[in-house]
């Protein structure tokens, strides 16, 4: 029966993250209540649908726009931008982002505030995902042939040449670590054509990478990711050399079908995994 009663958001019961995303929740018995923030930048077939293997939204959408702009494109093309002060109905099946420098804030309730609270659960725990990482080689001696200065700039030029594949190859850059980055991706393929072309991409301004990948589950932790499938991926590349992409046997094998050409790179112990893992190569075309 339904009883006077009134929340706060300041005591939420549950608080969700996921990138760009808060989601806090209050129940009042068997209704439940969701406040959003969508930070500038959020777009769901990024952020969200490829930690849920999906293309595009499965969840009605039931709420109330309090600030901010969401533009929503549904499967079959209806555009709709959603405002401040309006109450909206997104059904299922659809993409949906945030328009310009404003944070999106919405309430969702019922439901659509149950399926979206489980939906980030959902994202936020574990995936399966193409992990990346990426170094410079004597990336020392070339600081101290350069200089501070001069280093600063090639640096900021390398990861902006890094960055450009992995909006190319649809990657999610996590963070950098020194002299490289870790990234992640949904696609085995689409990660070591990536990596492939960070190498060349690199090269062409006096830089000499290495690359290292491993496909197993992880974990989203706030903005970090973490689980044994990122400690092989780094431990597959500090076996690599100068200009090579290296890949684990379960990458490798995803790649059937793909066109990409491996080689073996032997059999080797990978410091704090247990037994050996034979580890591939990949063969680069080399530009004329």
């Amino acid at each position: 029966m339904p009883r006077l009663q009134a929340r706060s958001f300041a005591t939420p019961d549950d608080v969700r993250t996921a990138p760009r995303v808060l989601f806090e929740t209050i129940e009042l018995d068997d209704a439940m209540v969701g406040h959003c923030r969508f930070e500038p930048g959020w777009r769901w077939s990024t952020d969200i649908g490829p930690m849920m293997g999906a293309t595009s939204c499965p969840i009605r959408h039931l709420g109330y726009s309090m600030s901010g702009v969401v533009r929503v494109v549904m499967d079959d093309g209806q555009t709709l931008d959603i405002g401040p002060d309006t109450v909206f109905d997104i059904p299922p099946g659809h993409d949906q982002w945030v328009i310009g420098d404003e944070p999106w804030v919405a309430l969702e309730w019922g439901a659509s505030g149950r399926a979206l609270g489980a939906a980030l659960h959902e994202a936020g725990g574990r995936t399966l995902a193409t992990v990346l990482f990426t170094d410079i080689i004597d990336s020392t001696a070339r600081l101290q042939l350069v200089g501070d200065a001069a280093w600063h700039d090639l640096l900021a030029t390398h990861y902006a040449r890094l960055r450009e594949q992995l909006n190319i190859f649809r990657g999610r850059e996590v963070k950098t670590t020194g002299d490289g980055l870790l990234a992640i991706f949904d696609s085995p393929t689409r990660a070591v054509q990536c990596a492939a072309e960070m190498t060349r991409s690199v090269r062409a301004i006096g830089f000499e990478i290495r690359v290292g990948l491993h496909t197993g589950e992880i974990e989203l932790v706030g903005d970090d990711v973490r689980g044994i499938a990122v400690h092989t991926a780094a431990r597959v590349l500090a076996v690599a050399g100068p200009g090579e992409v290296l890949v684990s046997s379960t990458t490798g094998g995803l790649l059937e079908g793909s066109g990409m050409v491996l080689e073996d790179a032997g059999v080797h112990e990978l410091k704090g995994l247990s037994g050996t893992r034979q580890l591939f190569r990949l063969v680069v075309p080399q530009t004329p």
